[in-house]
């Protein structure tokens, strides 16, 4: 079956402002600028759709942080039904692929949240999963429960990787954690496992970022991982993490340095609550798109009025849209769906293709295409079909 849709193209390479993507039997075969279509031969298909010049066409999008949405909390679901609310929540507003957030928990729990998101996985709701936690720092725990955090320990992250059946994707961990490197190490059952480090709550010194940071970029070297694809994370810069001050610099610049390298990959909460916009566009420019997922660190209140939730065993107050925990008042997870942040993004001064960029082709290969089996992330020939329309606000029209 062939599909048409028209309107200005969002790419990896930039915007086309007549375009259009032809699709068969759901897989994109065609993408261009619509005075390119006969050459291409498609010109009767494309000349039949009507032009769309009030809409913008992009990838689906894709959350590489994302806790829940629509009432559903990840960390706290029992069942796959609960999962299934969370992601139909973002669903709805383009996120077409997301990991399931866990956060700091005993280990019991994790080994009871990460068979449910196996199974959601399974069924293809969620791409992976994400462990946030718990080899953390108590220092910059934030929303996580300090009293859950614990020393690195490689036999329970080789358990929880058995239990998530390949679909771990990525694990939040502390630079400083104990355990974390050398043989028999957190890192090394990490990699081992086919997860990836995502470096967070730190109060590391640079000398300890760098040192870990290195080290996994080596050891997934030694698996013969793509660089530019299979790339370790850091889980939301600058939040939960040691400021940057010019006699500690702290883990924030050896990010930036890698990252402007194409070593790491930094996640970027730019929701207009946990980063000044000024500075997701300066992060923008020192290290280039290509080098940053935009993220949600979505919770359960997404989508949601105001209220009190639950993250984990922390509860959360949302106030105005600004997710709290209840008892301390540290920020606690987004309530932004993935299409919002674009959006902020964008009206601070990222161009639009670089912000879409970050929200779709940089996190899809960060994913791979575990539980996918083709490429996706991008308006490109041969991608999975995932479109997202929306209007020149950035207002979902059709996913």
């Amino acid at each position: 079956m062939r599909d048409v849709v028209r309107g200005a193209l969002v790419t990896p390479e930039g915007v086309v402002d007549d375009g259009a993507v032809v699709v068969d039997d759901g897989v994109i075969t065609w993408v261009g600028d619509v005075a390119e279509a006969g050459a291409a031969g498609v010109a009767e298909a494309v000349q039949a759709v009507p032009a769309a010049p009030d809409r913008y066409v992009l990838p689906g999008l894709v959350d590489l942080h994302d806790h829940g949405g629509g009432g559903a909390s990840f960390p706290d679901a029992t069942s796959v039904e609960v999962v299934r609310t969370g992601v139909a929540e973002h669903r709805a507003h383009g996120t077409h692929h997301l990991l399931g957030s866990l956060v700091t928990a005993s280990p019991e729990t994790l080994r009871e949240r990460v068979t449910v998101l196996a199974d959601a996985a399974d069924e293809g709701l969620v791409a992976g999963i994400h462990l946030e936690g718990p080899f953390l720092s108590t220092t910059r725990c934030g929303a996580q429960d300090p009293d859950l955090i614990i020393d690195g320990d490689a036999d329970l992250t080789r358990e929880l990787l058995a239990l998530g059946r390949g679909h771990v994707v990525t694990m939040t961990v502390a630079p400083e954690t104990p355990n974390l490197l050398g043989p028999g190490g957190v890192l090394e059952a990490l990699v081992e496992g086919g997860a990836l480090p995502s470096w967070g709550h730190t109060d590391a010194d640079a000398v300890t970022m760098r040192t870990a940071a290195e080290a996994a970029a080596a050891a997934l070297a030694a698996r013969g991982e793509d660089a530019r694809s299979r790339r370790a994370t850091v889980t939301h810069l600058c939040n939960g993490m040691r400021p940057m001050h010019h006699r500690d610099p702290g883990p924030i610049p050896t990010a930036l340095a890698m990252a402007a390298r194409g070593e790491l990959v930094v996640e970027l909460v730019a929701d207009g609550t946990h980063l000044a916009p000024e500075l997701v566009r300066e992060v923008f420019e020192m290290v280039g798109a290509a080098n940053i997922a935009l993220v949600t660190d979505a919770m359960a209140a997404t989508g949601m009025a105001d209220g009190v939730y639950q993250l984990g065993t922390q509860r959360v107050s949302v106030a105005d849209g600004v997710a709290r925990l209840a008892d301390g008042g540290s920020i606690a997870g987004g309530t932004a769906h993935l299409l919002d942040v674009v959006r902020t993004t964008v009206a601070h001064g990222v161009p639009l293709a670089d912000a879409v960029l970050s929200a779709s082709l940089v996190p899809a290969e960060v994913i791979g295409h575990r539980g996918v089996g083709r490429a996706f992330g991008a308006l490109r020939p041969g991608y999975q079909a995932d479109l997202l329309v929306t209007d020149r606000e950035l207002r979902p029209v059709q996913v």
